[in-house]
């Protein structure tokens, strides 16, 4: 059984967020929801200052603090690493919100519902990767089965050192970074 992940090289991103809009358009999300999000950082001192971007989504944790918090078990984890939510079992209570430590999720008012990425599971069933990896014009997104070493995600952790958005957290995520 394939566990997939996504590698996102940050030296490759331009901040041009076709990821989000790709996320957005795939899911039928108003423009004010953002399963994905860019964030811009700045770094030095003037005049030598630099920019770069950071893209933050589901990171689809092994250990999801959201998952264990959920009251009526409606978090769970697929058995290829994709994180989901029923929405049918969801009683809104938004505590795996609070327990993301990556602010991932969004409440759906309208359904009261939690919501977040699911890696376009739909499409990835079907052998196409996520929208926002399709979508990304600089090459900075890759998906596919971390428990290949021969898929380009497992390569690219070894190859690029590909590290966790914050291991210290402790919640094992799937999504890797290349950061330098």
């Amino acid at each position: 059984m394939a566990k997939y992940g996504l590698v996102i090289d940050l030296t490759k991103c331009v901040g041009c967020r076709a990821c989000t809009t790709a996320c957005q358009m795939q899911n039928d999300l108003q423009p004010y929801e953002r399963w994905l999000r860019v964030q811009e950082l700045e770094s030095g001192k003037f005049p030598s200052v630099t920019k770069s971007f950071l893209t933050v989504q589901c990171q689809h944790c092994d250990k999801a603090p959201c998952i264990s918090v959920c009251p009526v078990k409606a978090n769970y984890k697929r058995t290829d690493g994709i994180v989901m939510i029923d929405e049918k079992k969801c009683v809104g209570c938004k505590y795996c919100m609070v327990a993301c430590p990556y602010q991932a999720r969004i409440f759906n008012e309208e359904r009261g519902v939690a919501q977040k990425c699911w890696l376009c599971y739909q499409r990835v069933e079907k052998g196409v990767a996520p929208a926002c990896v399709v979508a990304c014009p600089a090459g900075a997104r890759y998906f596919g089965d971390l428990e290949d070493p021969d898929s380009a995600v497992s390569k690219l952790i070894v190859r690029r050192k590909a590290t966790q958005l914050r291991p210290d957290l402790g919640t094992e995520p799937t999504l890797r970074y290349i950061r330098s």
